[in-house]
């Protein structure tokens, strides 16, 4: 009997993100995720994610983009919460392994610094990025992503 009711609750939270809103959900689990791995504000996961899907969208071309934003729920608030980039690849210099370790990635140093956050988190968030893109929206969606980024 346990078993049908938890199989019952997976199918109503299933029902509940294909309903008008229920995007929303899965676009929270992202900030979700963001906050209790990484351990920073609300506001940090929403800005950080939205400057390395910016960052992203700078890379690809609007198809692949598209593609990626398909997997992500509320992609458009995310993006909008994002700091607008910056010069500050000279801040990654300093990290342990230099701004080489994270290639482009470094023009976010200066949003993640806006949002409070040590450029290193750059680094803790793309992994964190690629897991959800991939539990969404599939392994080849997480590819497109990752060869913008890497």
């Amino acid at each position: 009997m346990k078993l049908g009711r938890l199989a019952l609750c997976h199918f109503l939270v299933a029902v509940a993100c294909m309903l008008p809103g229920g995007s929303s959900v899965l676009a929270a689990d992202l900030v979700s995720m963001l906050t209790q791995n990484l351990g920073v504000t609300q506001q940090q996961a929403k800005g950080g994610a939205g400057a390395i899907f910016d960052y992203a969208k700078g890379k690809l071309g609007a198809n692949d983009f598209s593609k990626v934003a398909a997997t992500v729920p509320d992609m458009d608030s995310l993006l909008s919460a994002a700091p607008a980039a910056g010069g500050a690849a000279s801040s990654l210099s300093k990290l342990p392994g230099g701004a080489g370790s994270l290639g482009g990635l470094s023009s976010l140093a200066e949003p993640f610094s806006k949002l409070g956050m040590n450029p290193d988190m750059v680094g803790k968030f793309v992994p964190e990025i690629l897991s959800y893109v991939k539990s969404s929206g599939g392994d080849a969606v997480m590819k497109i992503l990752q060869g913008a980024l890497m």
